[in-house]
């Protein structure tokens, strides 16, 4: 496999991560509010907003946990302890440490 299939395939995985393997988590655990929590667990994509702050904003070979304030590994204790909470505030917590997943496979996990 030539380098140009791994990058879209590493790509590919990350955006599934990102936006499809969520419905199966939704599904899976919350199936009578489904929606709703692929919902919430979509909009904890917005801890991507810490990118913005970064120069330059997006840098492939960038190692996002541990670099960006909010994928800190302060901020990854805290997604943690918010697991003992209860109703949304869980699904936040689980949404944003599956986001942190996905983004620590996405660097450690392809060659890059």
């Amino acid at each position: 496999m030539d380098a140009s299939h791994i990058a879209l395939l590493k790509t590919f995985t990350h955006y599934f991560l990102h936006f499809v393997f969520p419905v199966f988590i939704a599904l899976i655990f919350y199936r009578k509010n489904w929606k709703k929590v692929y919902l919430i667990l979509l909009a904890t994509m917005l801890v991507d907003s810490d990118h913005l702050f970064a120069n330059p904003i997006f840098d492939p070979n960038r190692r996002s946990i541990g670099f960006h304030f909010l994928h800190s590994y302060y901020a990854i204790a805290v997604y943690f302890l918010m697991l003992f909470f209860k109703g949304n505030i869980r699904i936040i917590a689980i949404g944003l440490l599956f986001h942190m997943l996905t983004d620590f496979q996405d660097f450690y996990f392809w060659n890059h």
